[in-house]
């Protein structure tokens, strides 16, 4: 009996371990695509304080407007495109812009 739970102790433990790690790296992917395809106009810190920001007047990600959009408009406005805002449907999967929705959540 000791050895079933001792068992079932070390797989949950590994389960937690490698789910933790993923989610970690899937962070780090997030990370870097914002780097590589957003930050550039929307900042490190997704304000939009930029040359090429400013310029196009990129939105604020800590702005009422934003904050307000859920998800699944702020995927679609990455997906598709709007005003100044290229689409990326070409350029991402779903689940990239899925990851960088999240991540912008998480700018502060």
């Amino acid at each position: 009996m000791k050895v079933a739970r001792f068992s079932v102790f070390i797989v949950m433990s590994v389960t937690l371990v490698l789910s933790t790690a993923g989610f970690a790296a899937a962070q780090d992917d997030a990370a870097a695509l914002y780097k590589s395809k957003c930050q550039v106009c929307h900042g490190a810190d997704g304000k939009g304080d930029t040359p090429a920001g400013k310029k196009v007047g990129v939105k604020d990600f800590h702005s009422p407007e934003v904050v307000k959009a859920s998800d699944a408009q702020l995927f679609e406005i990455t997906k598709k495109g709007k005003d100044k805002m290229p689409a990326y449907d070409k350029k991402l999967t779903d689940d990239q812009i899925k990851a960088l929705v999240k991540y912008i959540r998480s700018l502060k």
